[in-house]
């Protein structure tokens, strides 16, 4: 890794009032009906946890999805392949999908494609974060936590090579060496 520092971005306290109000949002949305919460791995696994548990009246069933998008360092691929699907049927249901990031939107787009094939009743998108000036494909986010510059992101479940996922909050990489990385998400 290269020298750096993480500086905060998103404090705990922050995410933890807006995934409160996404609960709500949602939960209103979704009322005394069953849901299926698609989340992404590894990177949404905490946020989809703190979603879950500020649902409220709400029958969810949790699922997960990996995939991967990177290719060296910190810029993605491009190329989208699924490393883990999913365990249920998603064929006429109500499915919310969690991802952690969006900024190209290949991943997303590809997600969204994907749960579309089964058929779901309904399709809907949660996003911790959001670089929309960054997008090269439309996708549809319908629930959004924050609107964030074009930084390189850890924390609160998001990594850089498998470390600062622990941190509970959302910290910018500085890079000491002035050459600064981003991380693309798709």
């Amino acid at each position: 890794m290269r020298p750096h520092r993480i500086e905060p971005l998103i404090e705990a306290e922050a995410l933890a009032a807006r995934v409160r109000d996404l609960a709500a949002q949602i939960s209103a949305d979704y009322r005394g009906r069953d849901l299926l919460i698609v989340g992404v791995l590894k990177g949404a696994f905490v946020f989809c946890a703190d979603l879950l548990r500020n649902l409220q009246d709400v029958h969810a069933q949790v699922d997960f999805i990996a995939c991967s998008s990177y290719g060296v360092a910190t810029e993605t691929s491009g190329v989208v392949r699924i490393l883990k699907d999913l365990n249920a049927p998603v064929t006429d249901r109500e499915v919310l999908l969690v991802e952690d990031i969006v900024d190209t939107g290949l991943t997303l787009q590809y997600l969204q494609s994907h749960l579309r094939q089964q058929n779901p009743r309904s399709l809907r998108t949660a996003v911790l974060l959001d670089k929309p000036y960054r997008r090269q494909v439309p996708v549809q986010v319908d629930y959004r936590g924050f609107e964030i510059p074009d930084l390189f992101v850890v924390g609160y479940g998001i990594d850089w090579a498998e470390h600062y996922r622990h941190l509970p909050y959302i910290g910018a990489v500085r890079f000491l060496d002035q050459a600064q990385d981003r991380r693309s998400s798709a």
